[in-house]
């Protein structure tokens, strides 16, 4: 007993260090950053304006489809800012598609995506999360229409909601960071001589154009977000490895080991019911479920990466309360069955 104790903890502590050494400094630490940029220099009406009740549809749900990169938020976090659109007018095509795509599509999960599980399935990802956000948007709309576009009121032609161009060049050397840190194609030194100096045009643009206040401000939620996810994340890595070490595999390969429909429904529930916090999706889906080692094949991988982050039974509950049972249980189908086709479409093209 206490040699398979002994095993399932070293197994924990092996999956929780292998991620720390590949991952943290060069991916995790640059966005968190970005994702405090954003939250404290980008303003949320910057994104909500976009909905207004004279915003074209061809804007308006991409740009809800989209916004989910600029927001670092797990299944249960984006429900408030779900819940406050709803309430000033917002469609409930476009709502929907934002309620999708803010968990589905930030920065830092498609980033890690990428990173750990392999690029074809993070490009998957980020392109399978767009096109579901539009496509789960506009269904809505149609099933339950509302007569004119009930969108939050704003213009997009509105001067507060205009975004400074020094806060764009901050985030995007910021991402240039992130880029440059993860990328492969780069050896060694090279890549510290350009960190080193974008670096330095990140601290010399926030020194020179930003008040205290702003830089506290930026720093401060950087930090919060570190300390919300970061320690999450490690405890969750760990008992994934745990896990892992008793999970039966030949069940997991018979069930979710082809990119049938049965695995990937099968995939797309379990992703629906779980609670996935922002970023641990991936090593659920890479460890716990088995895709890094081969386990569980691309198709049900993917549909676990597009139903897990923006469902959860919480989640599911909350959605209810607010916008009634009905168009909940629509919502909710959607997901589920729009993961399943993508899933298999996927499985498909990369067997």
């Amino acid at each position: 007993m206490q040699d398979i104790i002994y095993a399932a903890m070293s197994a924990g502590i092996e999956s929780l260090l292998e991620y720390l050494s590949a991952h943290v400094l060069t991916c995790l630490i640059p966005a968190f950053f970005i994702a405090g940029a954003i939250s404290a220099l980008l303003k949320k009406d910057i994104i909500l304006k976009y909905f207004g009740a004279d915003a074209p549809k061809w804007l308006c749900y991409p740009v809800a489809a989209v916004s989910g990169t600029l927001l670092a938020v797990c299944s249960c976090t984006i429900l408030p800012m779900f819940a406050g659109i709803e309430r000033k007018g917002a469609g409930i095509g476009p709502a929907t598609a934002f309620l999708f795509s803010g968990p589905a599509i930030n920065l830092m999960a498609i980033v890690l995506t990428a990173r750990v599980l392999g690029l074809d399935i993070g490009i998957a990802r980020a392109i399978a999360a767009v096109m579901m956000a539009v496509l789960i948007g506009l269904i809505m709309s149609f099933v339950f229409p509302e007569g004119k576009s009930r969108c939050a009121k704003g213009n997009p032609s509105s001067k507060d909601g205009s975004v400074s161009r020094t806060t764009l060049l901050f985030i995007g050397v910021l991402i240039a960071i992130l880029l440059v840190a993860t990328s492969s194609a780069i050896s060694l030194e090279p890549k510290i001589a350009i960190l080193s100096a974008l670096i330095l045009v990140a601290a010399y643009t926030m020194w020179r154009y930003y008040t205290p206040v702003e830089i506290h401000a930026f720093l401060g939620e950087t930090w919060w977000l570190a300390k919300r996810i970061f320690p999450l994340l490690l405890a969750g890595t760990f008992v994934v490895g745990v896990i892992g070490y008793f999970l039966p595999m030949d069940l997991i390969r018979r069930i979710m080991g082809s990119n049938s429909f049965i695995s990937c429904l099968t995939a797309s529930i379990i992703g629906a019911v779980l609670y996935m916090p922002t970023l641990l999706e991936v090593p659920i889906v890479g460890t716990l479920f088995g895709y890094s080692a081969g386990v569980t094949a691309p198709g049900p991988a993917l549909a676990l990466l597009l139903a897990g982050p923006s469902l959860s039974l919480p989640n599911m509950i909350v959605i209810a309360r607010v916008i009634g049972p009905r168009k909940a249980g629509v919502y909710i189908t959607l997901v589920v069955l729009i993961s399943t086709l993508i899933g298999m479409i996927y499985g498909a093209l990369v067997s």
